[in-house]
């Protein structure tokens, strides 16, 4: 749908509430029921090294003024690293996680095939396939809706993962 079918006050807030480069992903406008669905998103790029870390703060501060109600997901566009939503108050929960995720998958296992890319490859693949690649967040009056000790968790798990491509996706 080009912008030119969009109402222009309708276009004026939303190039003004999802500034930046966050690109318009659809605007659908239920006439029926007068309601418009505004979806933005936006991607940006984190280069952590391994193991488990709180991005809650990151991903807040890439995001524009949010809506009264909605939800984010969080999409990583990796198949070696994982998002999570866990403790966000001790550190060492995540580095327990590292622990107990290296004990669960161990590397440089003889069945191992796929060892193509080093020891850590596989391993980082069957991690990231028991997290999954993203979390989906509540926003209620224009925050997200987290609970006291929860934040969010990308899970590294190549010792050279290099950079990581996040895509923010805002449904209201």
């Amino acid at each position: 749908m080009s912008t030119n079918s969009i109402p222009s006050n309708l276009t004026n807030i939303l190039f003004k509430d999802f500034g930046k480069e966050w690109i318009l992903g659809a605007i659908t406008n239920y006439a029926k029921e007068g309601k418009v669905i505004l979806v933005g998103y936006y991607q940006f790029i984190l280069w952590l090294k391994r193991g488990f870390h709180l991005i809650t703060n990151n991903i807040i501060s890439e995001l524009p003024d949010l809506p009264r109600t909605g939800l984010l997901n969080v999409f990583i566009k990796h198949t070696s690293a994982g998002l999570t939503l866990n403790e966000n108050a001790d550190y060492t929960v995540r580095e327990d996680f590292e622990k107990v995720f290296n004990k669960i998958v161990p590397e440089n296992q003889s069945y191992y095939s796929h060892i193509f890319e080093g020891a850590d490859d596989l391993p980082a693949h069957i991690k990231a396939s028991l997290l999954g690649n993203s979390v989906t967040i509540p926003i209620t009056e224009s925050s997200l809706n987290l609970g006291t000790w929860q934040g969010i968790y990308l899970c590294e798990f190549r010792n050279s993962g290099g950079r990581r491509k996040l895509i923010l996706t805002i449904y209201s």
